[in-house]
């Protein structure tokens, strides 16, 4: 739609405004969140119909068994409110969104076939075929990026390193590794944190609205000159990839807040958390994502020291239960309180994300 009526200004002079980003990223928060509130009754019934209905994991705290049978798969949902919304208010030409767009349905389509298998046979998919796919996307966007480069102020292997102003980071034939890592790393912290009501949509919502602003920042000559943050004249688009995600995961907040009427399953947590890597890649802020995702990183390092430590001292553990959050429901915290204290936590972490491009 953006391409169609911006082609008609010179007619029409009202759809000048679509010209501008931050218009478009502000429609395509509404429409992603109004996509996911009006059809979310619908998506829910449906799964309920289909018996999609979450199993609760061994060893999982007391309580979560009246969890038992609410539908899963609900990043259905998400997936395709941001897809509607950037197809309407994205330019559909740009490399960035061509390449977030596929990358999130490839992702989606490996966790919704997860789903699918725990749902039959209560396991899931076996983690080298989904290694095998991040591989193959890994692939896939080092081809766009070399192939198509944006033309911005730094090359494709090159990143900005944190704090020191003008210092560029070249990671040569490494980068296409880095893209690997970062999408490990962003989709399986995803995976983790989703193990609380609400606990991973409110804090990729948070991640989300924060990149989407960086995105804005690094696409704006002016802005990006004065942070000393590279220019790249395609990174500006990401910013409606970033506020649709947004808007998305506010809409599904409303049905997967305590008690959560569906949960995002792998189908969100792999696409989610691989578009919330890829975000950084595309605008060369890889290593800000430790910040913005600081929620998520805390979540997956208490996994690594818990295992860690188990292995090292024979049997002892750091946390009474890991990921970190079941630690604090075996402390006897509500999980709502739990919930709401790591949204507090996801804001502060990316606040201080934002804050560290003008700390140089």
């Amino acid at each position: 739609m953006y391409k169609i009526l911006f082609g008609l200004k010179d007619t029409f002079s009202v759809f000048n405004v679509l010209g501008y980003i931050t218009f478009r990223s502000a429609y395509a928060v509404v429409t992603a969140l109004f996509i996911s509130f009006f059809a979310g009754p619908y998506v829910i019934r449906k799964l309920q119909k289909h018996r999609t209905g979450s199993v609760v994991r061994e060893f999982t705290p007391e309580g979560h068994e009246k969890k038992i049978g609410t539908p899963s798969m609900g990043g259905i949902l998400i997936v395709v409110s941001i897809l509607v919304s950037v197809i309407i208010w994205g330019d559909l030409t740009n490399r960035n969104i061509i390449i977030l767009l596929s990358s999130m349905i490839w992702l989606g389509t490996f966790g919704f076939l997860d789903d699918l298998m725990k749902m039959k046979r209560k396991k899931g998919m076996r983690g080298k075929y989904k290694l095998i796919g991040q591989i193959f996307l890994a692939g896939f966007v080092g081809f766009m990026l070399f192939k198509f480069p944006s033309g911005g102020d730094l090359k494709v292997t090159q990143t900005h390193a944190l704090f020191l102003k003008n210092l560029i980071v070249d990671f040569g034939w490494l980068y296409i590794p880095l893209i690997l890592t970062v999408i490990l790393g962003a989709s399986n912290s995803v995976n983790i944190t989703d193990g609380l009501d609400g606990l991973a949509a409110g804090s990729l919502a948070a991640s989300f609205a924060s990149f989407a602003v960086v995105s804005y920042i690094a696409g704006n000559f002016k802005a990006s000159q004065y942070l000393h943050i590279g220019f790249d004249p395609l990174a500006a688009e990401v910013t409606v990839f970033g506020a649709a995600a947004f808007g998305a995961c506010l809409g599904f907040l409303w049905f997967n807040a305590h008690p959560a009427q569906v949960f995002m399953g792998d189908t969100g947590s792999l696409s989610l958390g691989g578009a919330l890597g890829l975000m950084a890649v595309l605008i060369k802020q890889e290593i800000l994502l430790v910040f913005i995702g600081g929620v998520f990183v805390v979540e997956a390092l208490s996994v690594i020291l818990q295992v860690s430590y188990f292995k090292m001292t024979g049997g002892k553990r750091i946390f009474k239960m890991t990921p970190i959050h079941h630690h604090f429901e075996k402390c006897g915290l509500p999980e709502s309180k739990i919930v709401v204290r790591f949204w507090l936590l996801a804001i502060l972490f990316a606040l201080i994300g934002i804050s560290t491009l003008k700390i140089r």
